[in-house]
């Protein structure tokens, strides 16, 4: 999620310190996410060089206000009307550590795999029980989205172990002679 939309959201909203976006941002995804506030304070710092929120220094406390410009507004508008695509969801870890594992000489990828799944299984039981417990709508929501994800990624770590297990024997499990051989090999696993 981007912190520099998520603060426009909330500057559109009404005007804000630093601190004040950093709370309401934290529980409106409770708490999942932890912000920085030095991270507030950079990404607002690129908002106003970009001229979507303007500051006002406020008293001589060094408290800044923040607002949301008529250039933010016009960017928040297209930002809500434009879905994220998939590409940039992000990195998954958990697949490259899974490839990685079923790719590498001396690692048991079951045993990889199995750790994963305990440990979703695990989150997912949390999660469930934080959702229950909670009463907020947007935490509801953000609860919702973890929670699929993370029966997604038990249902792929399932598949993948099965798909594992078909296999007779898996090429790299064998310690190459050579290390041009163990990259043919592989190559022609991969066909």
């Amino acid at each position: 999620m981007s912190i520099r939309h998520s603060l426009l959201v909330l500057l559109s909203e009404s005007d804000r310190y630093g601190y004040e976006l950093r709370t309401e941002f934290e529980g409106r995804t409770g708490g999942v996410w932890p912000l920085n506030v030095g991270q507030v304070y950079s990404t607002l710092d690129r908002l106003e060089r970009d001229g979507l929120v303007t500051r006002e220094d406020v008293d001589g406390e060094r408290q800044v206000r923040y607002s949301l410009s008529d250039a933010g507004r016009a960017a928040l508008s297209a930002w809500w009307a434009s879905p994220v695509p998939v590409s940039k969801v992000g990195r998954d870890d958990v697949a490259l550590k899974i490839a990685l594992a079923a790719s590498t000489a001396g690692v048991d990828v079951v045993d990889v795999i199995r750790a994963q799944r305990r440990s979703v299984m695990s989150a997912l039981q949390d999660l469930n029980r934080a959702k229950r417990a909670g009463s907020d709508e947007a935490w509801e929501l953000v609860a919702d989205a973890l929670i699929f994800r993370a029966e997604a990624e038990v249902r792929w770590l399932d598949h993948t172990a099965a798909r594992l297990a078909r296999r007779p024997r898996h090429p790299v499990s064998q310690p190459a002679t050579e290390p041009s051989e163990q990259h043919s090999s592989q190559s022609e696993e991969v066909r």
